[in-house]
């Protein structure tokens, strides 16, 4: 028999077959016959176990009934009711009618017989409907399983028609335990079923409560303050034990089911009563027995559980401490959109002192009734424990909403003792397949490799200018050591005269020897042997490999190629004849690191196409090297180019595709160009390449936020909360370890720091405000002391003392100016300078403002406002000094200098102390042309013992300022102290101007000297390099730097009228006249 199975009702079903019976194909009567078989998922009026029979009816006639059949507890029911109708093609049930006409299938349920009746009553239930078109579609036969639709008024009707029907799971029979005795980890779990006898056939096997630590649990109490409580109440207070696995299958309509619900609330009920020992004497009978109590739940509490997290990818576990509340309707459906009770729905009672002294429900949102049956898919395991800790007493909220809500608070007095007692139940939901499966770290970095495939490093060129001089050195070779053989020949090795040859005889000998390599040949193929060599330099050195348009240039070509070659041959020939070797000064080059500031120094000026020069010659040296792909990404970001940031990247994470700032980053610009799959698989990739990564989820966040996908947002956030946690208790473990009897020293990352302890260390004075509500400084506040020391094998200190042979001498007299101006600020001698201690208040502890220092050296601003949004929400406190500091940058790059101001002035009025908070308002007011306060700001921050974090750019702009206001001492001693700092450039650059202002020219020449070394191509260094060669009476020197600061575009006017003055004055200097 063939068989048709359609899909089964959620209602109730009802299976069928139809074969036909037809033998003979010439009869004109044909039977047709129909069999029910049985069906499912019924329910009656009276119960859930009632009556009932069918009945087929087709065209109006009805073809019989089956025989009466009591339905099982779970609601199935076995008919096997066979009827049968003709078909006539002439008569009625032709082929038109079977076309268009069904079988209707009609459940009737038989209602008990009351006192004193007679006839027996019935009531319709539902009726399923058959169509009949595929025995005109050439199937003899088919079976089919059908929906059974309910009539008005059927208890049918009362379940969902989405969905199977849903089946509370209660735990019974909880065991009361002494306070003191602690349960063993690990314990067997229980098997729900309270027919055994044996003891040791009540644990599952191989199935285990294992615990874990309280921090890693999903519910409520789960932080640090919270261990103490657990502890107790799971060991020393009384606690009712389950330890009950209940296990259920979940097919997959109903897997699908509960993702769904679970969306549309994330909080399921656990609902907890407490039922009374019934004890009965003989003749009489309990007023539970009798029905007096009217439904009533004692002690009726409920738990909340957050079931969101099973719709996390790849989670397939939830375990956690929930805390019980008293049982209020109204709170419950407002959570939970429950609008009945489970227990309520269990029956009366009576019918609760059945399962136990002691029950836990639990069930989905949108529960209306008990069903007969479960039917679900994986594995749910609950643990509950319910401690009471009568001790202690948690403080009720008051309600001061409405009288009602008041009134129904009170009708629950015995589910407020929960709330009193902090009970709490420890539960534990776990599926054996995840309801979101998360991608594998193998299939998301296969993914990635498709994007990016890793990109093989390009084989060393053997070919290149170098190795085409090299040849042609060797040839050179060759072709001397072959000349000097065939003059051995023709003159002997033999010198006269003690080896002294006339200049007549050389010329002779020279003449001979030509007419020897002419004549025989050699001369032709000297001049072979050298072409290859000489068109390999052609090619590689002077890249020509194109006619020359006209003779002009082939001739200008030809007289410089020559000069080139010729100066080699000089060359290969002293390798070979020098007794000497030559000692060749190999030229100094910037370090990449350094070329990292000077990039970042054309950044901040706002010189931005040098800024790249710098980026790309770090690529040029070596393009193997991953941070530099990301340094000039992050540049590309700054100047919005897009697409440029998305090859850098894409660059680096070929390069290393486990890079996780690579990974981050590629999936950032892909966002920015709104390619979001593409972002998704970066940023998952990350989290799986270092699950540790606060950084990686808290992005991952964010980009699930753009996508609008709450759950994940939460998902993620979750984690990394759950991380910064863990790793601020270790770090504060770490330090309570390490803490000493005394003070603690304070450290600097560039300096060697040690503190003296001074008496007032603990009472630091307030500075006054200023009215514009900036703070003033106090020269005469009482601050601790520091000793700062470099090392003294630093050579940029090695240069300073050089540089400075009277500091020393002027040790007093600039202590006493600095302290006049800002309290006492850093000496670039080893001199002992009072600085201010920083730094009262203490550093936000946020993923988000983790991730916001990253976003803004990388110039993702997209993502930093993003992240500042949250941060501002997490903050209890208010906004943090931190806050307000990156907001203020982000303002100063969109040179929108008015918000800028108001965010520093909320920093400085949280933390006044803070060097990055006047190093910034320093930066503002410097900007916006106020330099008088921007001197005070800066001034302010490097007196601080604390550097600040950008404090390279303090000192250059504090010196400039000195410069422009003609404090020469002042500035040639902040320049000396970036240089100790950070040497570049521009340091040793206001060095030199400082010194030659002070004329003090040997010195103003060898910083000028460092600052040209540096960066051959500044026009101002040349410039000075010329006014000093010109102080000094050197007038090549004077005139070569001359000719290379107006080479490359000098830009001060008034230096280059001084230049022209100076040159006026000393005669020489400008070759031009």
């Amino acid at each position: 028999m063939a068989v048709v199975s359609g899909q089964a009702s959620k209602r109730g079903s009802l299976t069928l077959a139809l074969p036909s019976a037809i033998e003979a194909p010439l009869s004109p009567i044909k039977p047709v016959q129909i069999t029910v078989l049985e069906a499912h998922d019924l329910k009656g009026v009276k119960g859930d176990t009632p009556v009932t029979y069918v009945r087929a009816e087709y065209n109006a006639v009805i073809l019989g009934d089956s025989l009466k059949v009591d339905v099982s507890s779970d609601g199935t029911v076995k008919y096997n009711f066979t009827t049968s109708f003709e078909y006539n093609s002439d008569g009625p049930n032709s082929l038109d009618d079977i076309a268009h006409k069904p079988l209707f299938l009609t459940v009737i349920e038989v209602l008990p017989k009351e006192k004193k009746q007679k006839e027996e009553k019935t009531v319709a239930l539902g009726q399923a409907v058959v169509d009949l078109l595929p025995l005109l579609e050439g199937k003899c036969s088919f079976r089919a399983t059908v929906p059974l639709h309910p009539v008005p008024g059927s208890p049918l009707e009362s379940l969902r028609p989405d969905a199977k029907k849903e089946y509370p799971l209660a735990f019974k029979n909880g065991i009361l335990k002494l306070g003191g005795e602690k349960e063993p980890i690990p314990r067997p779990k229980k098997w729900p079923i309270s027919n055994i006898l044996a003891p040791g056939a009540q644990n599952i096997p191989d199935s285990f409560i294992v615990g874990g630590p309280y921090e890693e649990e999903d519910g409520e109490l789960n932080k640090t303050e919270d261990r103490e409580f657990r502890i107790q109440a799971e060991s020393i207070k009384k606690r009712i034990v389950w330890d009950l696995e209940r296990r259920c299958y979940l097919d997959p309509a109903a897997v699908l089911s509960l993702q769904k619900r679970i969306a549309e609330c994330r909080y399921w009920p656990v609902e907890i009563t407490r039922v009374p020992v019934v004890t009965s004497t003989k003749g009489k009978s309990s007023k539970l027995d009798k029905g007096d109590d009217d439904g009533q739940i004692f002690f009726h509490g409920v738990a909340y559980v957050n079931m969101v997290p099973l719709l996390y990818p790849g989670v397939k576990r939830i375990r956690g401490a929930f805390r019980v509340f008293a049982y209020q309707d109204s709170e419950v459906f407002g959570k939970t959109k429950c609008l009945f009770s489970i227990l309520r729905d269990l029956g009366h009672q009576a019918n609760l002192n059945k399962l136990g002294p002691m029950i836990a429900a639990a069930s989905s949102p949108h529960s209306k009734a008990m069903p007969s049956r479960n039917q679900k898919e994986d594995k749910m395991t609950k643990e509950k424990d319910v401690p009471r800790k009568m001790s202690t007493t948690i403080k009720s909220q008051v309600s001061d909403t409405a009288i009602e809500t008041e009134a129904t608070v009170c009708q629950n007095l015995e589910g407020q003792q929960y709330v009193d007692a902090g009970t709490f139940l420890v539960m534990e939901i776990e599926l054996a397949k995840a309801l979101v499966p998360k991608r594998l770290p193998e299939e998301l970095a296969s993914r990635v490799k498709e994007m990016i495939p890793p990109r093989p490093q390009l084989p060393r060129r053997s070919a290149g200018a170098k190795k085409a001089v090299e040849d042609y050195h060797n040839q050179i070779t060759s072709i001397a050591g072959a000349i000097l053989d065939e003059y051995h020949e023709l003159f002997g090795k033999q010198m006269v005269d003690g080896g002294v040859i006339d200049h007549h005889t050389l010329e002779e000998q020279k003449c001979q020897l030509n007419y020897e390599l002419n004549s025989s040949g050699k001369y032709f193929a000297f001049k072979e042997q050298l072409k290859h060599a000489v068109v390999k330099i052609v090619r590689e050195k002077y890249l020509r490999t194109t006619a020359f348009n006209n003779l002009e240039q082939l001739q200008a070509f030809l007289s410089e190629l020559y000069v080139y070659l010729v100066d080699q041959m000089h060359v290969a020939l002293n390798q070979i004849l020098s007794q000497e070797s030559t000692v060749i000064a190999s030229p100094t080059f910037t370090s990449c690191e350094q070329l990292r500031l000077f990039a970042h120094e054309a950044e901040v000026n706002e010189d931005y196409a040098l800024a790249s020069v710098y980026y790309q010659e770090r690529l040029a040296r070596d393009r193997q090297i991953v941070q530099y792909w990301l340094d000039y990404g992050a540049f590309c970001l700054l100047m919005e180019e897009n697409i440029k940031a998305q090859e850098c990247f894409r660059e680096a994470l070929s390069l290393n595709p486990s890079h996780l700032h690579s990974l981050l980053l590629c999936g950032i610009i892909a966002v920015m160009m709104e390619h979001y799959e593409e972002a998704e698989i970066f940023f998952e990739d990350a989290t799986c390449l270092e699950p540790s990564s606060i950084l990686s989820w808290t992005l991952l966040g964010l980009f699930y936020e753009i996508q609008e996908n709450d759950i994940r947002v939460e998902m993620a956030f979750h984690e990394a909360n759950k991380l910064l946690k863990a790793r601020l208790a270790k770090e504060k473990n770490i330090a309570e370890a390490a803490e000493g009897g005394g003070k603690k020293l304070y450290s600097l990352s560039a300096t060697v720091l040690r503190t003296v302890t001074s008496p007032q260390e603990d009472t630091l004075p307030v500075p006054d405000e200023a009215p514009d509500g900036s703070l003033k400084v106090q020269p005469d506040s009482v601050e601790p002391v520091v000793t700062i020391q470099l090392p003294e094998d630093d050579p940029a200190v090695k240069l300073t003392k050089k540089l400075s042979p009277t500091l020393s001498k002027n040790k007093e007299t600039s202590q006493k100016v600095m302290k006049k101006t800002n309290g006492g600020a850093l000496d670039p001698s080893h001199a002992v300078a009072p600085v201010p201690l920083s730094g009262l208040s203490q550093p936000s502890h946020t993923i988000f403002m983790e991730t916001i220092h990253f976003l803004m050296e990388v110039n993702a601003l997209q993502f930093v406002h993003r992240a500042l949004a949250h941060e501002l929400l997490c903050q209890q406190e208010g906004p943090s000094c931190e806050y307000y500091l990156v907001l203020a940058q982000t303002h100063l790059l969109k040179k929108d200098f008015s918000k800028a101001e108001e965010c520093l002035r909320e920093a400085i009025q949280i933390d006044y102390l803070n060097p990055n908070v006047w190093a910034q308002k320093g930066h503002l007011c410097y900007l916006s042309g106020n330099l008088s306060e921007a001197k005070e700001c800066y001034e302010r921050t490097i007196s601080f013992v604390m550097d600040a974090s950008e404090i390279h750019f303090v000192y250059l702009r504090l010196g400039s300022i000195y410069l422009k206001e003609k404090e020469y001492d002042k500035a040639k001693r902040t320049y000396m102290l970036a240089c100790k700092k950070s040497s570049s450039c521009l340091t040793w650059l206001g060095v030199g101007i400082a010194c030659y202002r002070l004329k003090e020219i040997t010195e103003a020449e060898d910083a000028l000297s460092e600052a040209n070394a540096l960066n051959n191509n500044n026009a101002e260094v040349w410039a000075y390099l010329a006014l000093v060669c010109m102080q000094g009476g050197r007038q090549l020197e004077a005139e070569q730097s001359y000719k290379y600061a107006v080479k490359l575009e000098l830009k001060n006017e008034e230096l280059l009228q001084e230049i022209h003055e100076v040159q006026r004055m000393v005669g020489f200097g400008n070759p031009s006249f």
